[in-house]
C-alpha cells in the first residue's frame, strides 16, 4: 500500500469498521491501561469531566511505504480551564539549527547517529492537578456514569508536553548528563573518553557519540525506564531525510517537497530555474486580490514551503517576500508562489552537505537588503553561518525597524549575525 491508495479516518466509526485501526485502538489503551493513566470512578459534583477523541495516522517510511498504523487517544484539553485543571505548560522542543550543527559535528567526528523513539511518551508524565475524562470510545465499563480520574499525563492536556519534558529530563540529570543552557532540549555527558550527545524533540531523539557501548548502554537504561524503540541509524527524522557515506552526510526533505507539489496539483508542472524573478519588487497591492478560499489555499502553501526552508536555504529569501502577504494574498503573490514550486519541481533531490572532513571553525557572512520593502521602506537581514564548509545556519528577515542608510543596513545585519553566532 502507497501514500496515494492508504486513508485516514476522521472518525471512530469510521475507524471500527476495519481490523488494522481496531487492532491500533487496542494496543493504544493495553499501554494506557498498562501504564496506569487513569482509574474508574465517579465523578464529583464540583468536577467537570473533559471529552476524548481518537486521533489516526499512517507513519510511512522515507520511500514512501507503510510503516504502522497508529492510533491515539487524544484529551480535549481545549476546554480545561486555566488555574484549575492546568498550571504551566510550556516545553522546549530542539531547534532545526541544533540538529543540523550535531550533524556536521557527527560527519566531521565519525561519530555513531541513532534514532529513539519513546511509545507513548507523554503518558509518563505524572499529573499535579486532579483532571477527569470521559470514557474513551472503544473502551466497554459497567457502569455508564464512570469516568476516568486522570493519573498521568495524556496526550492533548495542556500540560501533557510539559510533564514528559520534566520527567525525560530529570532521568537524563541523574544519569550524568548536563543541560546545554543554549538548548535546553540538548544534553551532553563529556568525559576525557566518552563523548555522547542527546537531543530530544518531543518524542524523538537523537543519540550521537563516539562510543557505540555507550550509546547501546543509554539506550538500555532509557529503555528500561520509559519503553523505547530503537529506530537503527538515522534515517528520516522530523521530515527531514538523512543518508550517510564515507564522505559524509546528505540532508534533504524531498518527500515533504514532492507532498507539496502533490497536495497543490502541480506535480506534473514544468520546472523552472530560478525560484523567483529577482528583478520584480513585490508590493501589497500589485495584482487582484485573492478569494477566502484561495487565500486560505496561499496561506497553508506558504506555511509549509516555510518548514521547507529548513534544508533548502535557495529559497529562503522567496518564501520570506512571499510570507509578508499571507494576510491579503494577491494573484501575483500567488503566482510568485507557483514559480517557487516549479522550481522545486526541477531540484526535488537538493540539500544540505555536511563533509566528513574539514575543521570545525565558525564562519558566517551577512547582508542586508537597504529599503528593499517597497510598501514599508524597511531593510531585509540574510546571513549564513558555516561551520567547517557545512551549512548549518541561515535567515533571510525583514528589520523591525527602518535603516536610514545602507551603512545602518548593514550594521543590523552584522548584529543579527553576530547573535547567531554566540
Amino acid at each position: 500500500m502507497t501514500i496515494s491508495s492508504a486513508t485516514e479516518p476522521s472518525s471512530y466509526a469510521e475507524a471500527s469498521r476495519h481490523d488494522c485501526w481496531i487492532k491500533a485502538m487496542k494496543a493504544e489503551l493495553q499501554a494506557l491501561q498498562t501504564n496506569n493513566t487513569w482509574r474508574l470512578t465517579l465523578l464529583p459534583p464540583h468536577k467537570t469531566a473533559i471529552g476524548c477523541r481518537w486521533i489516526y495516522k499512517i507513519k510511512y517510511r522515507a520511500d514512501g511505504s507503510i510503516e504502522r498504523y497508529k492510533a491515539r487517544l487524544v484529551a480535549k484539553g481545549y476546554t480545561q480551564m486555566e488555574g484549575l485543571d492546568y498550571l504551566d505548560t510550556f516545553s522546549p522542543v530542539a531547534k532545526l539549527t541544533t540538529v543540523r550543527v550535531l550533524l556536521a559535528l557527527a560527519a566531521q567526528n565519525q561519530w555513531h547517529l541513532r534514532q529513539l523513539d519513546v511509545n507513548n511518551a507523554f503518558l509518563h508524565g505524572e499529573l499535579e492537578e486532579e483532571v477527569y475524562m470521559q470514557i474513551p470510545p472503544g473502551l466497554a465499563v459497567e457502569n455508564p456514569k464512570l469516568v476516568c480520574r486522570l493519573q498521568r499525563s495524556l496526550y492533548g492536556l495542556k500540560q501533557a508536553n510539559r510533564q514528559w519534558f520534566t520527567k525525560l529530563s530529570s532521568f537524563l540529570v541523574s544519569h550524568g548528563f548536563q543541560q546545554s543552557n543554549s538548548d535546553h532540549s540538548l544534553f551532553l555527558k563529556l568525559t576525557r573518553s566518552v563523548t555522547t550527545i542527546l537531543l530530544v524533540y518531543v518524542d524523538d531523539i537523537i543519540l550521537t557519540g563516539k562510543i557505540i557501548l555507550e550509546i547501546q548502554d543509554i539506550t538500555t537504561l532509557l529503555d528500561q525506564e520509559f519503553k523505547i524503540k530503537d529506530l537503527g541509524d538515522l534515517k528520516f527524522f522530523l521530515g527531514l531525510e538523512i543518508a550517510r557515506t564515507t564522505d559524509g552526510i546528505h540532508l534533504c526533505q524531498r518527500k515533504y517537497a514532492l507532498d507539496i507539489l502533490s497536495d497543490s496539483g502541480m506535480l506534473g508542472c514544468k520546472p523552472h530555474s530560478t525560484p523567483m524573478d529577482y528583478s520584480m519588487k513585490l508590493q501589497m497591492n500589485s495584482g487582484n486580490s485573492l478569494s477566502d478560499e484561495s487565500s486560505s489555499s496561499y496561506r497553508r502553501l506558504i506555511g509549509k514551503l516555510i518548514y521547507l526552508t529548513n534544508t533548502r536555504p535557495d529559497i529562503v529569501y522567496a518564501v520570506q517576500q512571499l510570507s509578508q502577504y499571507m494576510s491579503a494574498p494577491t494573484t501575483t503573490h500567488l503566482q510568485a508562489a507557483f514559480r517557487i514550486l516549479r522550481y522545486l519541481k526541477g531540484s526535488l533531490g537538493s540539500g544540505l552537505f555536511f563533509a566528513a572532513t574539514g575543521t570545525p571553525q565558525l564562519r558566517a557572512f551577512s547582508d542586508s537588503d537597504w529599503a528593499g520593502c517597497k510598501d514599508s521602506r524597511k531593510s531585509t537581514t540574510g546571513f549564513l553561518v558555516y561551520l567547517g564548509s557545512s551549512l548549518i545556519s541561515w535567515q533571510s528577515k525583514k528589520q523591525s525597524t527602518v535603516s536610514r542608510s545602507s551603512s545602518e543596513a548593514e550594521y543590523r545585519a552584522l548584529a543579527s549575525t553576530a547573535c547567531e553566532l554566540q
